[in-house]
């Protein structure tokens, strides 16, 4: 990505975070609260990871650090992969079966009785525009504009009917 670029995604996310803090302020629950500031943080560390890439591309035009090109290279990759999570993250490892919530501690999925063995993961559910509230349209447009992710998820335990 060229400086020219990377300025101008550094302005939409500057935009689009005067836009989520200026509607916080009709915010009527502490639910919508919560998103706005999930929202505003995962808007400041994207613009914080923008502006590291525009130094390095600095550091990498003038010269003056010798491994600002791999360093460069390495955050354009993480950026590349940068994903805004408003509610709740699930780490799935398919190999021993267990999963975790938010980054907390791994959980087995494996329950057994005498009928045997049942895996069992819980499962992300998308937030509809109605919870989402007058969030909606806004990471729509983030997403549209930026080409960054935001994952508007809950985690849901809906047990097999076996159990």
């Amino acid at each position: 990505m060229i400086t020219n670029q990377n300025l101008m995604l550094y302005t939409k996310l500057a935009g689009f975070r005067l836009v989520v803090l200026a509607n916080r302020f009709g915010c009527d629950s502490e639910f919508s609260r919560a998103l706005h500031d999930r929202l505003l943080e995962g808007l400041e560390a994207a613009i914080g990871r923008v502006r590291i890439i525009m130094a390095l591309e600095r550091s990498v035009l003038i010269g003056d650090d010798e491994f600002a090109e791999y360093r460069l290279e390495g955050e354009a990759e993480i950026f590349g992969r940068f994903t805004i999570n408003l509610m709740d993250e699930l780490d799935i490892d398919f190999d021993t079966h267990e999963f975790r919530i938010n980054g907390g501690d791994w959980s087995s999925a494996l329950t057994a009785d005498y009928t045997g063995v049942d895996i069992d993961y819980p499962k992300l559910i998308a937030l509809t525009d109605v919870e989402l509230g007058s969030l909606a349209p806004i990471i729509k447009d983030i997403t549209r504009e930026t080409g960054i992710a935001v994952s508007a998820s809950r985690v849901s335990y809906i047990r097999c009917t076996g159990s």
